[in-house]
């Protein structure tokens, strides 16, 4: 078993693929007769993509637990909103300035939390791809909100965009690298040199905002997520 990996798991696949956990293990799947110098090849191939993730899942466990009280912090579009617990309230969760969640949702409060954020995304989200797609003249298909956890966006080959609601986190203008990437996609559905140059053409500093998501995407969660 190659050294930064933790477990091998056998089964009727077709290809080989690598797990990182949440608590850093490193799981590799793969077919059921591969052999272990062609397993140990592909992930020493995929070392710093490894230790990338790694890193990733080091600093998400860093992420204090959030406890849904009085004065924590809630990211939304680049600045954290403070939380206050009220009484009376009749919404579970609103936000006026800050986040106002009712007494009696506290005990349901991150069900609240992401189902708000759900709702916001979508609108944020439905809005930014319309304007960019009649900016650069693009045809989008449905747009939808998913719950990935490592995955800001995708481009079906039916045109579906997706995008996780964790993305509402984020400064409007990485949510909008993300979006204009999508939108390439629908034109260009891999990651080439000329799928690239084109999201330049449309984003010249795109490149920031990519870093910025690699840095930063473990802050964008709510901790305690199943």
């Amino acid at each position: 078993m190659p050294a930064s990996v933790d477990q091998i798991i056998r089964s009727n696949r077709k290809t080989i693929a690598i797990l990182i956990q949440r608590d850093g293990k490193v799981i590799v799947r793969a077919p059921l007769r591969t052999p272990e110098r062609v397993i140990n090849a592909f992930v020493d191939s995929k070392r710093d993509w490894i230790k990338e993730k790694k890193t990733l899942a080091d600093q998400q466990a860093k992420i204090p637990e959030k406890k849904f009280t009085n004065g924590e912090k809630f990211w939304l579009l680049g600045k954290q909103i403070t939380l206050r617990v009220v009484e009376g309230q009749k919404l579970g969760l609103d936000l006026r300035n800050e986040f106002l969640l009712s007494k009696k949702a506290q005990s349901q409060a991150l069900a609240y939390f992401e189902r708000w954020y759900k709702i916001k995304a979508y609108n944020v989200l439905t809005e930014r791809v319309l304007l960019f797609a009649k900016m650069h003249g693009f045809q989008n298909g449905i747009i939808r909100i998913s719950s990935a956890r490592t995955r800001w966006g995708s481009c079906s080959s039916q045109g579906t965009l997706s995008f996780t609601w964790r993305l509402i986190m984020a400064p409007i203008e990485v949510v909008d690298y993300v979006v204009i990437h999508e939108l390439v996609h629908l034109k260009i559905k891999n990651h080439s040199a000329v799928f690239w140059n084109e999201v330049a053409r449309l984003m010249p500093d795109y490149k920031t905002k990519r870093e910025w998501l690699k840095k930063n995407g473990h802050i964008l969660t709510l901790d305690g997520e199943q």
